[in-house]
């Protein structure tokens, strides 16, 4: 390798590290902010805490790598040409495609290593992060409830005064609300003390009760008594109350959208699992259409049927009421129909909205697949954006390349996102709306880098004294002229 080569990759390489230390930590505090209510006053240690940011800190690679490498590149190149290192460069027979062809080498490595992050270690890192979240609430089941505060679990609010314990299970002055099925608050039991344990595969709480008495509303069936507000009160020495938290665990563990099996899969993984879900679907939509074909069919072909009686050798003619001579009957065959179409009516609607959430199902997984590869492609393509445009700009530091690189990162990311929600909600092919984002900036990459190449600046000469398009009518109307003059 030459020293030109070694000077520029050194430099590049520098500034991006650099620039990706800086932007992953801020975004990894960012990140907490997403997490804060699991990990404030929920007497974890430090392992603990350090773990789960390890975990999560991968999540954050496909958001700071691309973003790295566009600032470091218009940073770096908008240096080297402020500095005139690029005309000394040019002055020495080195073009700007020759000095870019060991950071392309680089930049290459770099595309496959995020590949092989995004496709390895972050559904690794998912599953790890995922188990430690679940692990977190069955070792210390009280991370559930806080202090001095109403915590909702399931159909309860519970609320202590202190918790105490290596793991926060010894609980004093408890107050706790349980909701009825109306979601009124129809129960109290307050205790001095209690036990808090959880059961081995973390779906409930049993939650052991000292000295306290037991408050409840009785709703009688009669409207009159109820104005009497009747209630049941009775103390208790020991009270055992079990608590069903799988409903709180799959919330948080679906939270930010980070719960789903899908995240934790490869590409082959994603491949085998939408191929079993497509089988799946068709299944389903085969299986409804059968079924409202039968419903119909076998109402009107029941010989049980009374509203329709009518012989087999009858069953093909189009104008069904003609057959029938009794007008009783034509009334019960309408009837019969009207009930028919709105019970199918019905079905189609609820069948509907349960194919529809599969196919979006069906969707994410494929959002997941091709998502792997454009966070490959965006490191390759901000690197074309930013390399000649920090070169076309010629300002380095931390001014208006930070600018431009924000800009165009915000207008990628934004466009990221939306193709994405809409594939998920099945308004795009999940193909082309992952892919948006990459489309819509790669024509700029490329009329960028061929600028910059040919040593043209970002301004068009708009002249209209030396526009082609006015030289062109200039020729044409002196031609007129010289016509008119012969005449």
């Amino acid at each position: 390798m030459k020293i030109l080569d070694k000077y520029i990759l050194k430099s590049f390489i520098v500034t991006f590290l650099t620039v990706f230390v800086i932007l992953f930590f801020i975004f990894i505090l960012q990140g907490i902010w997403l997490y804060i209510t699991e990990l404030a006053g929920k007497d974890l240690d430090l392992a603990t805490i350090g773990k789960f940011l390890i975990y999560f800190s991968p999540t954050m690679v496909p958001l700071v790598l691309p973003l790295s490498v566009l600032l470091a590149g218009i940073m770096t190149f908008g240096s080297f040409a402020e500095n005139y290192e690029f005309a000394a460069m040019k002055s020495a027979g080195i073009s700007l495609s020759r000095a870019m062809r060991s950071l392309i080498y680089f930049i290459l490595g770099l595309t496959l290593v995020s590949f092989y992050f995004a496709n390895t270690i972050i559904p690794q890192s998912q599953f790890k992060f995922q188990s430690l979240r679940k692990n977190i609430l069955q070792l210390k089941p009280a991370m559930a409830i806080a202090e001095g505060q109403f915590s909702p679990i399931g159909n309860f609010s519970i609320k202590v005064k202190k918790k105490s314990g290596d793991r926060g299970q010894f609980l004093e002055d408890v107050i706790i609300h349980k909701r009825n099925s109306y979601l009124q608050n129809t129960t109290v039991i307050v205790a001095k003390k209690g036990v808090l344990t959880s059961s081995k595969d973390g779906n409930s709480l049993q939650l052991e009760l000292l000295e306290g008495y037991y408050y409840e509303d009785i709703i009688p069936t009669d409207f009159n008594e109820r104005n009497k507000h009747p209630f049941a009160k009775s103390t208790f020495t020991r009270y055992v109350m079990t608590i069903d938290i799988s409903a709180l665990n799959k919330a948080q563990l679906d939270a930010n959208n980070f719960g789903g099996t899908h995240v934790m899969m490869n590409v082959g993984e994603l491949k085998y699992t939408i191929d079993s879900l497509n089988v799946f679907y068709k299944k389903d939509v085969k299986s409804f259409a059968d079924n409202v074909t039968l419903r119909t069919d076998s109402y009107f072909k029941t010989p049980t049927n009374t509203a329709v009686n009518i012989s087999k050798t009858d069953e093909n003619t189009d104008d069904l009421l003609a057959l029938l001579s009794d007008d009783t009957q034509k009334r019960n065959v309408v009837d019969a129909a009207k009930n028919n179409i709105s019970g199918i009516q019905f079905t189609i609607e609820t069948s509907k909205k349960d194919l529809e959430d599969k196919k979006k199902h069906i969707n994410l997984h494929w959002v997941f697949l091709f998502d792997k590869f454009v966070i490959a492609y965006s490191v390759l393509l901000m690197f074309f954006i930013g390399a000649p445009l920090g070169a076309i700009i010629r300002k380095g530091g931390l001014g208006l390349p930070i600018v431009f690189a924000v800009l165009i990162f915000l207008t990628f990311h934004f466009l990221n996102l939306f193709g994405k929600k809409m594939a998920q909600q099945d308004g795009l092919e999940p193909i082309l709306g992952c892919w948006m984002s990459a489309l819509a900036l790669t024509p700029l990459a490329i009329l960028l880098t061929y600028r910059a190449t040919n040593d043209v600046g970002l301004t068009a000469n708009y002249s209209f004294k030396n526009s082609r398009i006015i030289n062109y009518f200039k020729k044409l109307f002196s031609k007129k002229e010289i016509e008119t003059h012969e005449f």
